[in-house]
């Protein structure tokens, strides 16, 4: 009998230590989140002070470009729709 109660206070001794060491992993984990949160936005604020920004005239200039560029796009998108359109038209009719 005492060989068993030996195992059984072993196995609950095991138990109750991953217990606590559960418990201070989940502990640990909520005082590090705010370190975990704030680094991204660190090495975003790092990473940004690197960047060359363009001119203000280099700005308005591809602003400019892109605008143009979407406007062709819309007027070729327009007209491939508007021939499928009649294409099918004159499938179905």
């Amino acid at each position: 009998m005492s060989e068993t109660k030996k195992a059984v206070e072993t196995a609950e001794k095991a138990v109750r230590k991953s217990g606590e060491n559960k418990l201070s992993k989940i502990i640990s984990w909520f005082a590090k989140l705010p370190a975990r949160i704030a680094k991204p936005f660190k090495n975003m604020f790092y990473e940004l002070k690197k960047v060359t920004w363009p001119s203000k005239e280099k700005l308005i200039t591809y602003s400019i470009i892109v605008l143009v560029f979407m406007l062709f796009m819309g007027v070729v998108i327009g007209l491939l729709d508007m021939g499928a359109s009649a294409l099918v038209k004159m499938l179905v009719v």
